[in-house]
């Protein structure tokens, strides 16, 4: 009996420790304070940058500050987030734990939820510019959990709406089937019961080809109040940047746009009560820093009343001819500046006046043959320059990650041999922390600019994400895969020189799968070039392997 006891301590020992012991991967012990910021978008979508600028404001001297960036916008999809999850995993591993982790926006907390245990486990979670209010304070119940919500006031906008056209009988709002979208939804039809008088619909651009959009934007009827929420997609595939959903908007919108927070402002868009994101990331990031000096996170309340400001753009004011009177008092005006017929009028009024109905004549008669075939040329130039903007990356100048999957999905569903290379540059993270993440952009540009130097119809180069870069050679030829494979090792062999005159070393690890030699999926394809990469990476780097010499090893 003592014996069958002793065996049975020494089994439950042996499991607990396989189950709960976990592998670091030789990750640095350090003294330093550390927080991760984990944004549900990429660093080119505008409020990401404003967050990131309040976020250092606020952030307390001595803290490291990381960021990761899940690009929700353009790759909402599960198996993006996967990937992403993967990629965290892999690099959380590799690196000294964080103290606190911020979280803009929704999808960057629903994923930290979801895969809380796995990756953060025990670990702060502040959370900022969340529109799932109740979500996120039932969350906040969690002593780990707390944050500051994003409150999009549409009563105090409408309200203002109705000052500018007090004849308006309709509420219409842009937005799409992001995760955002769906937020913001539910919170705009919420306000309809306030609003009787006020028929409430929306502007789904999630469903409209882009052709759709453009009419349904500039056929809006002028008793409208139009409120711009979000944009990141159209029915026709194409994946819009916010500069480039403003830009669309602000041109063929027949009415002035509405935005509840600051991105847009000044760019066309009308603006309104607003909230500030700078503040918002400030707040979070004052939060965190009490949180890692000692405070525990249930100290602080979620902070409902989000930050919010009055903000409006003159120019749009002046564009369709509102009164400048009604902007609200202390609000902050973007693009002041007095009219240049105010300032000199008593001198040059009579002139400006004559001058302007002869310009008006002779433009009319001028313009009136070719305003149709102009307005023709300009939306079939708008839907082109859409097209190829969502399909390549615009650090880089390569095909994108949204091109790599049709061009892979269309080889397998014709069943076309080829070889994928994937690789990423050795140290990248070392490259940002020592020289600074605009020398590490100068990096992944030149990547690109090398990469397309041997770009032809056979081989063509993609950006995956972040410093990771795929290639599709067109055949499975082993001597063609050998030479495209040492074609790329050569590429790193001159030092890249940067924009001060400096010089660094930079090379890569690279893995290669066959299709359909490997594998006969896209996903495993992927997978299988992936190992062999980082079989590459453990072995010293700085070389290139091949799956199917790697796979039984």
């Amino acid at each position: 009996m003592k014996r069958f006891a002793s065996t049975l301590v020494l089994f439950i020992t042996i499991f607990f420790s396989l189950t709960v012991c976990h592998p670091v991967y030789g990750a640095p012990e350090t003294d330093e304070k550390r927080v991760l910021f984990l944004s549900s978008y990429s660093y080119a979508w505008d409020t990401v940058q404003i967050q990131i600028e309040g976020i250092k404001e606020g952030i307390g001297d001595g803290i490291v500050l990381d960021y990761e960036f899940m690009d929700t916008k353009r790759f909402p999809d599960e198996e993006s987030q996967k990937v992403f999850y993967e990629g965290l995993k892999y690099r959380l591993q590799r690196v000294a734990p964080y103290d606190v982790v911020i979280l803009g926006d929704d999808a960057a907390l629903n994923f930290a939820v979801k895969y809380r245990d796995e990756l953060f486990s025990g670990i702060p979670l502040v959370f900022e510019g969340i529109n799932n209010t109740d979500y996120a304070i039932e969350l906040a119940k969690d002593p780990l959990i707390t944050g500051v919500l994003e409150q999009l006031s549409f009563e105090k906008n409408i309200n203002f709406a109705r000052t500018l056209y007090p004849n308006a009988r309709r509420v219409v709002s842009i937005l799409d089937n992001s995760v955002t979208g769906e937020a913001e939804r539910k919170s705009f039809y919420k306000n309809a019961e306030n609003y009787p008088d006020l028929d409430f619909s929306e502007i789904n651009t999630s469903e409209l080809t882009t052709d759709q959009l453009i009419t349904t934007l500039a056929t809006i009827d002028t008793d409208t109040i139009l409120i711009y929420i979000v944009m990141t997609e159209d029915a026709s595939g194409v994946q819009y940047t916010s500069s480039q959903s403003i830009k669309l908007v602000s041109k063929y919108a027949s009415v002035p746009a509405l935005r509840m927070v600051s991105g847009g402002i000044g760019e066309g868009l009308l603006g309104g009560n607003i909230v500030s994101m700078e503040l918002s990331g400030k707040i979070a990031a004052q939060i965190a820093t009490e949180i890692v000096n000692g405070k525990a996170p249930s100290d602080f309340d979620v902070i409902v009343d989000s930050p919010n400001i009055y903000c409006v753009d003159e120019n749009v004011m002046r564009k369709f001819n509102l009164d400048l009177s009604l902007i609200p008092k202390n609000a902050d005006v973007v693009n002041h500046k007095l009219p240049f017929f105010e300032r000199n009028k008593e001198a040059i009024l009579p002139g400006v006046i004559i001058l302007v109905l002869l310009l008006f004549i002779i433009g009319l008669l001028f313009f009136k043959n070719i305003k149709q075939d102009s307005r023709a040329k300009d939306l079939e130039e708008d839907k082109e320059n859409l097209t190829k903007t969502s399909l390549s990356d615009f650090l880089t100048g390569v095909s994108n990650r949204t091109c790599l999957y049709a061009d892979l999905t269309e080889l397998i569903l014709h069943n076309s041999i080829c070889s994928l290379f994937i690789f990423d540059v050795d140290g990248f993270k070392q490259i940002n922390d020592t020289y600074g993440h605009n020398v590490g952009d100068e990096v992944l540009k030149e990547v690109g600019r090398r990469l397309n130097s041997i770009s032809n119809k056979d081989f063509t180069p993609y950006r995956f994400g972040g410093d990771e870069f795929v290639c599709i050679l067109h055949n499975n030829f082993k001597h063609q895969i050998d030479s495209y494979a040492k074609k790329c090792m050569e590429l790193f062999k001159p030092d890249f020189k940067l924009l001060d005159g400096r010089a660094i070393t930079v090379h890569i690890s690279l893995g290669i799968s066959v299709y359909p030699d490997d594998t006969s999926t896209m996903k495993e394809l992927i997978e299988y070039a992936d190992k062999a990469m980082y079989t590459v990476k453990k072995n010293g780097k700085n070389s290139y392997a091949l799956y199917c010499d790697i796979k039984n090893k």
